[in-house]
């Protein structure tokens, strides 16, 4: 696929005819795109900033099952996560990659040893067995975990998940659905929709390198902005649905806590769970959920509070480390799309999905970053009648296998490039060849 400028693609834009505009490019978005796509519809995607710039590239790095959603009844959420965390697994394996997990269990925390096992073999159950996990006591614990001593620990337990470079999953997305015929293109602004009848059918976009104007015409926008949904909403007087949720990071570098797995405990403070996990060559430690009253058009940032907090964890589960803020290299900090159930507890709020159809306006948003797919599946059911097209469920490949690569090059070389383009990694062949 050879390089085409950005003035081209602008052009793209504003001539062609779509069947569907998507706005938002991080992986809501980059999945419907890439659902799109595959099934030969014509879409285009806008993002005002970089692709991930937002809360799919500020995430805790994981592709998890929900674990923690079985004991609040989510079955339904837990067995789709499991399912499509494996998929992504089968089919990126160097980008979706298994993780370890180690739940250190003490005594008079919740949950318990028994109650933890049990959701783990449903955990166990909902993959088939792929993935199996097991109890150790407190030595077998410590020795997976130096230097973890709690006084009150008793034992652990480890289990499989997955981690991922999340900004670099959004691109790969991209990637597959340009491919295809898709086309992404960002610094464009959604200013507000164009009607035809009370109906949406297409927008009004600002480019933000020239400020120009130009009116895209589509016949069906869908909005996938995730924790920003409600901005374009309001142009459709519809009621505001997006509960904003940060969940903020510290960076530590890995020699001060160095974990040969992730870590997950129970903070001592409020019983809710705290990871510690290895990540390209650091330790992060996270994350905290919390409402975040800032200006979503600012970058968000951790506060002192959560600072303190993410401290606490550490320090009470390793307190002969001495980690402390010296210790701290860097934060981060992302906004999670919830959609407010009137919940007064931020982690007791729901964490699946929306799809609403307004006024020929889609908006899919709340959800998790594995279970893209099957989000972007359900926004485009919706959009299809919009489109005269009509919407079928298929089990095919979301990437194109990765490519081989100059066996020459190291592995961790050619398992990078892999991870990162995936098919066209091979150009990278040709280059250097």
């Amino acid at each position: 696929m050879g390089i085409v400028s950005r003035a081209e693609n602008l052009a793209r834009l504003v001539n062609d005819e779509w069947d569907v505009l998507i706005v938002g490019g991080g992986i809501s978005g980059a999945g419907v795109l890439r659902e799109a796509t595959r099934r030969g519809w014509r879409a285009a995607l806008i993002e005002q900033r970089d692709f991930a710039w937002g809360t799919s590239s500020r995430s805790s790095k994981l592709v998890h099952g929900g674990l923690r959603y079985l004991k609040e009844g989510q079955f339904k959420l837990t067995l789709h996560s499991v399912q499509e965390r494996d998929r992504l697994m089968d089919e990126a394996p160097e980008l979706v990659e298994a993780q370890s997990f180690l739940f250190a269990n003490c005594t008079g925390r919740k949950p318990g040893r028994h109650l933890f096992m049990l959701g783990l073999k449903i955990y166990d159950r909902m993959a088939k067995g792929r993935h199996k996990s097991e109890y150790h006591d407190a030595n077998a614990t410590r020795v997976l975990a130096p230097g973890i001593a709690p006084a009150n620990l008793v034992g652990g337990v480890t289990y499989i998940d997955a981690k991922t470079d999340d900004a670099r999953l959004v691109m790969r997305v991209l990637a597959e659905a340009q491919a295809e015929g898709g086309l992404a293109l960002n610094y464009v602004e959604a200013a507000s929709p164009i009607f035809n009848e009370g109906r949406v059918c297409g927008l009004n976009v600002v480019d933000v390198e020239t400020k120009q104007t130009h009116a895209i015409k589509a016949r069906c926008v869908i909005n996938a902005t995730g924790a920003w949904a409600d901005n374009l909403r309001g142009a459709l007087a519809g009621k505001a649905m997006i509960r904003p949720l940060r969940g903020s990071h510290l960076v530590i570098p890995f020699w001060r806590l160095p974990v040969a797995q992730a870590i997950s405990v129970i903070h001592p403070a409020d019983g809710r769970p705290v990871f510690f996990y290895p990540w390209e060559g650091v330790t992060l430690i996270g994350t905290t959920d919390l409402d975040h009253t800032g200006d979503l058009q600012i970058e968000a940032c951790i506060t002192q509070a959560e600072v303190d907090y993410l401290l606490a964890a550490v320090v009470d589960q390793f307190p002969s480390l001495a980690i402390n803020a010296d210790d701290i290299v860097a934060t981060y900090a992302g906004v999670r799309p919830v959609i407010d159930d009137g919940n007064d507890d931020p982690s007791s709020a729901g964490r699946d999905h929306v799809v609403l159809d307004e006024s020929g306006m889609v908006t899919l948003t709340g959800g998790k970053l594995t279970t893209f797919r099957l989000m972007a599946q359900d926004a485009l059911r919706l959009a299809a009648p919009h489109i005269g097209k009509v919407f079928a469920i298929d089990d095919e490949q979301m990437f194109a296998p990765a490519a081989a690569l100059n066996p020459r090059w190291s592995a961790a070389v050619r398992h990078r490039l892999a991870a990162r383009y995936g098919a066209r990694a091979a150009e990278f062949s040709l280059l250097h060849s």
